[in-house]
């Protein structure tokens, strides 16, 4: 293709229109950033009257993100919390997230899986940036159009993020529901052997290997650490939308329920 092709000259001119489109985004958001046009948030008007206060241990505070892209990360971390309250603000639905994040037994917050949204919406606007630079170069679409296919390409990408977290929630209680005859017939066998039902979970969850397993080894980990083993069993069953699964776990809440009300009763 010579200089004088038209389509060279499209290509051109959407790569100028591309270069100009960053660069006024890169001085928006310098503008947008600076001190005299930021709004003023709470902890900047309260600091000036707790400067007195006892500092915190210096063990309690995160360390600052180090190597190479620490300073990037730094930058960035003002306009990507502005990124994620934006996609809250559209999408809500905080509860449901939450939900979705224990089935998957993800111990992320909210606010990170937001900021995997902005992540995703980002890379799809570049894919749509990228298609758009390509129809054009090939057949001269108009404006408004591609602008739109960049848009709807971000737009994709963050609901595609939400989507892989539902089919991972998926996928996880089909191989719930896969291990969950074996893990009940260990149960039932180390019952009807003598045990507990205390040691039969504990035998179970050390022998098995699985989601399930490890549910249930998240389930004591939490009874040990100070919450009674029926509240425990509670939250697995709260954390699964398997009615099998749940109907399972309250049967087996209620019989230690039953087993330390006779316990108190002997003492």
């Amino acid at each position: 293709m010579s200089a004088g092709d038209p389509v060279v000259g499209h290509l051109w001119s959407w790569a100028g229109a591309g270069l100009g489109l960053v660069a006024g985004l890169g001085l928006v958001l310098v503008l947008v950033r600076l001190p005299t046009l930021r709004r003023v948030s709470v902890e900047d008007r309260v600091a000036p009257y707790v400067r007195d206060a006892v500092p915190p241990s210096r063990l309690l505070l995160r360390e600052p993100p180090a190597g190479p892209l620490a300073v990037a990360e730094r930058m960035l971390a003002p306009v990507m919390g502005d990124a994620v309250a934006a996609v809250e603000r559209v999408l809500g639905g905080r509860s449901g997230v939450r939900r979705r994040l224990d089935q998957l037994g993800d111990r992320a917050s909210v606010e990170e899986f937001r900021a995997q949204q902005v992540v995703w919406g980002v890379g799809g606007l570049l894919v749509g940036t990228g298609a758009a630079v390509l129809l054009a170069g090939a057949r001269g679409a108009a404006l408004p159009p591609l602008v739109l296919l960049v848009l709807v390409g971000g737009a994709a990408g963050v609901l595609l993020r939400d989507w892989a977290l539902s089919r991972a929630v998926r996928q996880r209680e089909e191989r719930m529901t896969a291990e969950f005859p074996t893990v009940a017939e260990l149960l039932a066998l180390s019952v009807s052997a003598g045990e507990g039902a205390v040691g039969a979970l504990e035998r179970v969850a050390r022998t098995c290997a699985g989601e399930l397993s490890g549910e249930l080894r998240r389930t004591l980990a939490e009874a040990r650490a100070g919450a009674s083993l029926v509240q425990a069993l509670q939250g697995l069953a709260d954390r699964t939308s398997l009615p099998s699964l749940a109907r399972f776990v309250d049967g087996v809440a209620v019989a230690v329920g039953g087993a330390t009300v006779r316990n108190a009763d002997e003492l």
